[in-house]
């Protein structure tokens, strides 16, 4: 009688081994599914951000133009009476929607939103630096909508004299090539 109640002993300690690793087994795919649902929700909130961002993108793109008949008749003077409220209201609002202005001269030159239309050499700035804002670029987070049109001035170019005496010796080992296509070798 001992052995067959040791035999129904184990009989229950092999059963409830198993349902251990059947409820371990369960336990983690459970684990796995909710972490594969948690993963799809955030990135389908991911996703609805990004086409969010891009729809917002192309509507204000949309809305550059009337951004510029704004700023020039702001310019001419021509902004004012209910004109002015209307004007005003449509630029807080594409202001909320995260539209920023781009435009400020006296700022360095950068490439990445700024376009130079003109360029002129001056001894008094040490850096290409935006001296006149000739159209206002716009963007959105770090979404350039249209980069900025200035006029830009800058050390002298590296081939006149007077800039060769302040030259480093690296400057002057680079030459442009002929074709004006500034590629270093």
């Amino acid at each position: 009688m001992t052995s067959h109640r040791m035999t129904s002993h184990d009989a229950a300690r092999s059963e409830i081994r198993r349902l251990r690793a059947q409820l371990a087994e369960r336990t983690g795919d459970l684990q796995r599914v909710k972490a594969e649902y948690d993963n799809y929700r955030k990135r389908v909130h991911r996703d609805r951000l990004a086409v969010r961002e891009i729809a917002v993108a192309n509507v204000l793109s949309r809305l550059l133009p009337v951004m510029d008949v704004i700023e020039q008749a702001r310019e001419h003077g021509e902004v004012s009476g209910g004109f002015a409220v209307v004007a005003d209201e449509l630029e807080a609002q594409l202001s909320a929607l995260g539209l920023e202005s781009i435009s400020e001269a006296g700022k360095p030159f950068d490439p990445q939103v700024h376009d130079a239309l003109w360029y002129a050499s001056s001894d008094d700035v040490g850096l290409a630096t935006c001296t006149a804002v000739l159209r206002s670029g716009y963007r959105v987070g770090d979404h350039v909508l249209r980069p900025a049109e200035v006029a830009v001035a800058g050390p002298p170019a590296l081939d006149s004299p007077r800039s060769r005496q302040h030259a480093s010796p690296a400057q002057l080992s680079y030459s442009p090539p002929p074709d004006g296509a500034a590629q270093r070798p």
